[in-house]
């Protein structure tokens, strides 16, 4: 009679290819295979599909690291582990994460449709010597994002996602705040705990796409260890008032002097104003065009008289291809060329740590809030959502709140 569940009945067994049965189950079966006598011999489960009348098999390893007499106890529990993981409906064959990782980034070639460009968002990115090609889908973000972060990983790139434990992804996420940025202006920096949500966000959603097509039948390894970190991009608190803003201003640098005053005019990202050509500017009907930025869409801004006659200024004597704000060679801003001027200037005003050229935006949207103006036109010209402007900036709807609720009075 064939024994696998006693050291002594292994030794005993036939070295031989095709591996010897044990039926722990009706249709669940541990096999064990030993194809030299100095082997420490391999675990296989089985299992019938009485849907298809097929039997997957799927290895379970050596358990070479455990005592002889512990292995089968070890086997056997893999093995149920497997018949429960199909049961529930899971895939009979390994998936790596690897495979994961490949199969999510062909679900966003399919569902994700590329980016398109208007003509006015092109005349933008044609400015700065690029094209509709340059941009990025997101496909290829995240194909870029699981090279760098997930697959450099070799050990977790081969791992079978069904045997993915809480631990190894911890070990991951603290292996990836530890990692300096590797791209974009803040090149080598530490990693922030918006940049690594951002990071860890296509790993997430590349495995729970694995879960929802079947491929695993729990997602508890990563549930608990990958959640974005709360608040990461929580309400922005540091704010400059006009005397700083002009301070800001005074201290730079002439070109960089007119590109922070544009961001005290106008709630825009500092790309969105470093992006705009001349061609975006209508002096005729003061409106300025915003192109595609970090919202996805155009806007067009109808501008105050003297925010108008800044930007007419601004555009004198260029071709409708320049940037409306360039530096002082003509080229246009990025953040790579603006980063340490705007350092310089925040030091030589003496401005709180940590004023960025964000800064700028941060405050112009605080006083439009402050002001009254309702959060959907806020969230409108600003190239942002509603849900946005109320989670930054809501709280500064009280003052405006509490004057409205004054007049209520008798």
């Amino acid at each position: 009679m064939t024994k696998i569940d006693t050291v002594r009945g292994r030794d005993a067994l036939t070295p031989r290819r095709d591996p010897y049965w044990l039926r722990l189950s009706p249709g669940c079966y541990l096999g064990f295979r030993r194809m030299t006598a100095a082997s420490a011999g391999t675990w296989i489960a089985r299992a019938l599909d009485d849907n298809t009348g097929k039997k997957p098999a799927h290895a379970l390893g050596e358990f070479a690291e455990l005592p002889d007499s512990q292995r089968y106890s070890a086997a056997k529990a893999a093995a149920e582990t497997w018949f429960t993981h199909l049961g529930k409906g899971g895939c009979a064959t390994a998936t790596t994460i690897k495979v994961v990782c490949e199969r999510y980034v062909e679900h966003l070639r399919a569902t994700k449709p590329k980016t398109t460009l208007t003509p006015y968002a092109l005349a933008r990115r044609s400015a700065k010597g690029k094209t509709a090609a340059d941009i990025v889908p997101a496909a290829e973000d995240a194909a870029a994002r699981f090279k760098t972060y997930v697959l450099d990983d070799k050990k977790l790139a081969a791992t079978d996602i069904a045997k993915l434990t809480p631990a190894m992804l911890d070990a991951w996420r603290k292996r990836l705040q530890a990692t300096p940025t590797r791209s974009g202006g803040n090149r080598g920096e530490t990693r922030t705990a918006s940049t690594l949500n951002r990071d860890m966000a296509c790993f997430r959603a590349a495995l729970n796409l694995a879960y929802t097509d079947g491929l695993v039948t729990s997602d508890f390894a990563w549930r608990g260890k990958l959640l974005p970190i709360k608040d990461a991009d929580k309400r922005r608190e540091l704010y400059l008032d006009k005397d700083q803003r002009r301070k800001f201003i005074e201290k730079a640098p002439a070109d960089m002097a007119l590109f922070l005053k544009g961001l005290s005019l106008l709630p825009l990202r500092p790309g969105a104003l470093a992006a705009l050509t001349v061609g975006n500017f209508d002096k005729r009907l003061s409106v300025l065009f915003v192109g595609v930025d970090k919202a996805g869409r155009d806007r067009k801004l109808k501008l105050p008289k003297d925010t108008a006659e800044f930007f007419d200024a601004a555009a004198k004597g260029k071709l409708p291809g320049a940037p409306l704000l360039a530096r002082a060679d003509g080229r246009a801003w990025d953040k790579d060329s603006w980063k340490w001027p705007v350092k310089a200037a925040v030091e030589a005003a003496k401005l709180p740590d940590g004023t960025t050229a964000y800064t700028l935006r941060h405050s112009t949207i605080s006083d439009l809030v402050h002001g009254g103006l309702d959060l959907l036109t806020v969230a409108q010209i600003s190239g942002t959502s509603v849900r946005m402007i109320e989670q930054h900036y809501g709280h500064l709807r009280g003052d405006v709140a509490a004057d409205a609720l004054a007049k209520l009075a008798l």
